[in-house]
């Protein structure tokens, strides 16, 4: 079995001493070639060359962001459904949600082990885990997508990050506290569109998923769409009201261990084909935590069974 093990040695977790003892016990159960980025889009690069290779595997030790642009090289070069490497995450960033959502756990240790065991688990039934994606139109996203405040939260950590300054749980929530005040200040721009529905006005953010939860703080997960999964359509989470204490008790909903999401002010729903969000003026759009820019105009379409992934089966998620 061959496989390209992705390093982002800039990632918030990564080591060189945790790198060397993944690529050590890979190298016992596959044919290994270790690549590191060293610029933004580079793992599209490599995981495109890899997959027009014939490549088996695809491990990436980063974040979500490395995660993205690997499955995005995947599918410039193969399409979804086609014969693609499978790609494996030993997490490496600071929320891991793609690899937390997979059952991967977040210590990069562990989930070393849980990788070998998988690969072994492959070679003996030649079966890997299938899951969907969510196409941005032009961009993949393997768990989250966002317009509106979801967005100026992303672009503002991403500007903390420009300055050197460490991404932290606590530093994101402070941030995300800023925008929504901001926010609240704001007219609601975006209209949302579902299939076989009235287009829905008045619409300050929209949250689309592919998985749950939604994001993690520190280890306690955030739901957004409980239901919605890698195995079937997308979830969307948005608000008709930026009222503070309206907005304080879903965020309480949102992080109960036990969630139950019921607002006047929500739309929510789970299971969809696809989604379209369309703003009166361009506002912030992210995928998979990174920000695109600004966007008038989003289609989200779910991609079932799209992508082969290294991890336990669905009901094995944590």
């Amino acid at each position: 079995m061959r496989a390209v093990l992705i390093v982002n040695p800039n990632a918030t977790s990564t080591t060189a001493a945790g790198r060397d003892l993944l690529a050590h016990a890979l190298e016992s159960r596959v044919s290994l070639t270790v690549a590191h980025t060293d610029h933004r889009g580079h793992a599209i690069e490599i995981a495109r060359d890899a997959a027009r290779d014939g490549v088996d595997v695809l491990i990436v030790h980063g974040g979500d962001g490395t995660v993205n642009e690997v499955v995005n090289g995947i599918m410039d070069e193969v399409g979804p459904g086609g014969a693609a490497p499978a790609v494996g995450v030993v997490p490496g960033g600071s929320a891991n949600v793609f690899a937390r959502a997979l059952g991967i756990s977040p210590d990069p240790l562990q989930a070393t082990n849980q990788l070998v065991d998988l690969l072994s688990e492959y070679r003996r039934t030649g079966i890997w885990r299938r899951i969907g994606l969510m196409d941005c139109g032009e961009r993949w996203a393997v768990f989250t997508a966002g317009m509106g405040v979801d967005g100026d939260v992303v672009a503002a950590v991403e500007a903390q990050r420009a300055k050197g300054r460490k991404v932290t749980a606590s530093r994101y929530i402070r941030v995300a506290i800023r925008e929504v005040l901001a926010s609240a200040r704001k007219e609601a721009a975006l209209t949302l569109h579902l299939p076989g529905r009235e287009p829905v006005p008045g619409v300050h953010f929209v949250f689309v998923s592919n998985a749950s939860p939604w994001t993690y703080a520190n280890t306690r997960p955030v739901w957004t769409n409980p239901d919605t999964t890698f195995e079937g359509g997308l979830g969307v989470f948005a608000t008709t009201s930026m009222n503070v204490w309206a907005n304080l008790r879903l965020v309480r909903q949102m992080t109960s261990r036990k969630p139950r999401l019921d607002a006047k002010h929500l739309i929510r729903d789970d299971d969809l084909p696809w989604l379209k969000v369309t703003s009166a003026r361009p506002v912030a759009c992210q995928i998979d935590g990174d920000f695109v820019g600004e966007r008038e105009t989003m289609q989200f379409t779910a991609v079932r069974d799209a992508l082969s992934v290294v991890a336990p089966p669905p009901n094995s998620a944590q």
